[in-house]
């Protein structure tokens, strides 16, 4: 049993997932592999929500209020921008009842984006899988052992927490106001990754090779970067003609890349001007060192 705010919910309660895409088919599918019963799925695509509720047998519906009203747990997995308007029309609709958890999986928003429902007397909280979803598939398999960011109210946390157990994840609390910030991290560890690996592959493309053979070149490289940083952290993995202050490699770059475009330049140098911060953290050059390439790289 676990005892929340003025309520028991039972160890597996009964969920609802209300936005059929690839966050919220996963947790629908995972949490019904750990015997937590589903009262439905909803969508405003119904295709979408019968894709889920068909390998489930549940209820597939396009009316959130019609699987909510019945469920211990529900969970808002729509895109960000419709999380307060949903939940408000489940509120307004009778969906929300007294003792239900409700769940939103947004990293920027904070738990207040759905706390229309504590009008009915449930208790609400941020879930948010710190994790990339390319497809459902893929997401229930990077889903396990992920870290889950979560915020909102006491009672609520209470039943986050194990359900982020059952799912194989660790989780940590973090305030509201704090919820940019997580994000913005998050966007810059992984989407930002992939706008990288789209730079460096476009680059290798100036001289033959196509997107596709500059990665399978590429991927072994990546690879052995993220071992060392799991191995060392991210600053004693730093490696290259910034952490061994190879200014005429640098220059070189600089040079080259004007050829290409203004905004590959541009990013070159930002990311050189930070990584003299990572060097000096590592301690791998001296800061006479750090300030000459800093010249260099503000004067390309």
């Amino acid at each position: 049993m676990i005892q929340t705010k003025g309520m028991i919910v039972i160890s597996k309660p009964s969920i609802a997932v209300v936005g059929a895409g690839k966050v919220g088919s996963a947790i629908a599918l995972l949490l019904s592999r750990q015997d937590y019963p589903l009262t439905g799925v909803a969508d405003l695509n119904l295709s979408s929500a019968r894709r889920v509720a068909e390998e489930l047998k549940i209820i597939a519906t396009s009316r959130p209020e019609e699987i909510t009203a019945n469920a211990s747990v529900v969970f808002i997995t729509t895109p960000d921008r419709v999380i307060a308007q949903v939940a408000g029309e489940i509120n307004e609709r009778g969906g929300f009842k007294n003792g239900q958890v409700v769940f939103h999986t947004s990293g920027f928003h904070p738990a207040e984006e759905i706390g229309i429902a504590r009008y009915s007397g449930a208790v609400v909280a941020s879930l948010h899988p710190l994790q990339s979803f390319a497809d459902v598939n893929m997401a229930m398999e990077n889903l396990l052992g992920s870290y889950f960011a979560l915020e909102g109210d006491a009672g609520a946390l209470l039943v986050a927490e194990q359900i982020v157990k059952d799912l194989g994840g660790k989780s940590f609390s973090i305030a509201s106001r704090d919820k940019p910030l997580y994000h913005a991290a998050a966007c810059i560890a992984s989407n930002y990754l992939v706008s990288l690996m789209h730079l460096s592959t476009g680059i290798y493309g100036h001289f033959g090779l196509s997107r596709s053979e500059a990665f399978k070149a590429l991927f072994p490289l990546i690879q052995g970067t993220i071992k060392n940083i799991s191995q060392v952290g991210p600053a004693r993995a730093l490696t290259g003609p910034v952490a061994r202050a190879d200014a005429i490699t640098i220059e070189g770059h600089l040079t080259a890349l004007k050829e290409i475009g203004g905004l590959e330049l541009e990013l070159y140098k930002k990311l050189g001007l930070y990584s003299i911060k990572v060097a000096l953290e590592n301690e791998s050059i001296a800061f006479e060192q750090g300030d000459k390439l800093r010249d260099i790289f503000e004067g390309a």
